[in-house]
């Protein structure tokens, strides 16, 4: 199959085709057919090499953690899914990724592609919604009428951290900058704050959770606006745990563990359309080292989707 590959650490220069096989397919193991993909900036760090430690690669490396597309075949011992249904996925880091036309991925962390949403807007949920999903569902424990402030709304974890956190019923405040906050008073934060004008802790106090997808300075600071018992739950980086027993709140950092079941469920959101994907940027699979380095200004609105299979990608 055809592939964009890394075979050594670097710029996007070092993205190039290649054509490689695919993974083995094992019994409880799905393949599917690309239609398109997207990029993260945990894409574009295990590129450089930021993450070596955490994320080895093997070269020829294929890297890409979001797929959209439908069952090419399945193992012997699959039973929830069959060639030809639509699927999306967060497949595993350990294994070859989304970068190509192919890709094997366990059956328990696929699930069926909401019916409504193309192949490049399913392609833009799975890492990013599932990471919202794990911060202020499963962490975080959002209940209506708490209140969340959300570090960097308008991008692509925080753009579906907004919507997740309005639609589980709470009061949502997100920082962003002045050319987004009009962007995200339309995902439904109640209040979007310019970073830029004013420091966040005069606009918001008192919240049950912060969200922070910024870490450094945005970080320490936000223990100030925390209800005492309250938690800020991050993605940037450890938070300092000494601090926060200080002012008695609880803070935590956290790497995404992919799961098919809260995908699925994550998915009847954009079924029933409580959530709407966010793809802002769009690029063909071979302009991929562009859209790495769109991703890595950091202003990036929404997701960065990948056209792999031009003729399917925008079909529902």
């Amino acid at each position: 199959m055809e592939a964009m590959v890394i075979t050594e650490y670097g710029g996007a220069d070092v993205l190039h085709w290649q054509d490689v096989s695919h993974d083995a397919v094992g019994p409880h193991d799905v393949v599917i057919r690309i239609y398109a993909t997207s990029v993260n900036p945990v894409d574009w760090k295990v590129r450089k090499g930021y993450l070596k430690g955490r994320l080895p690669l093997e070269f020829p490396a294929i890297l890409g953690w979001d797929a959209a597309g439908i069952v090419e075949s399945v193992g012997s011992n699959v039973t929830g899914f069959r060639r030809g249904d639509p699927v999306f996925s967060r497949p595993a880091t350990n294994r070859p990724g989304t970068y190509a036309e192919l890709v094997v991925v366990d059956e328990k962390l696929v699930a069926p592609k909401p019916p409504r949403l193309t192949y490049l807007e399913a392609a833009s949920i799975p890492l990013a919604g599932l990471t919202a999903w794990e911060g202020l569902v499963e962490i975080a424990d959002l209940q209506p009428g708490q209140q969340v402030l959300i570090h960097g709304g308008a991008g692509g974890v925080g753009s579906y951290a907004v919507q997740l956190a309005k639609a589980r019923g709470a009061v949502v405040a997100a920082t962003g900058s002045a050319g987004n906050l009009e962007y995200l008073r339309a995902l439904g934060a109640d209040r979007a704050i310019d970073y830029q004008e004013a420091p966040f802790e005069e606009a918001v106090e008192s919240v049950d959770v912060v969200f922070d997808t910024i870490g450094g300075e945005t970080q320490s600071r936000s223990y100030a606006v925390l209800k005492r018992g309250g938690i800020l739950v991050s993605i940037a980086q450890p938070p300092n745990q000494e601090e926060a027993q200080r002012l008695g709140v609880k803070g935590t950092w956290f790497f995404l563990e992919p799961d098919g079941e809260k995908l699925r469920r994550l998915g009847e959101l954009f079924a029933r359309g409580a959530m709407t994907p966010q793809v802002h940027h769009e690029f063909a699979l071979n302009d991929l080292p562009a859209a790495h380095q769109l991703s890595e200004t950091g202003h990036a609105r929404g997701k960065i989707g990948i056209v792999v299979d031009q003729g399917h990608a925008y079909d529902r």
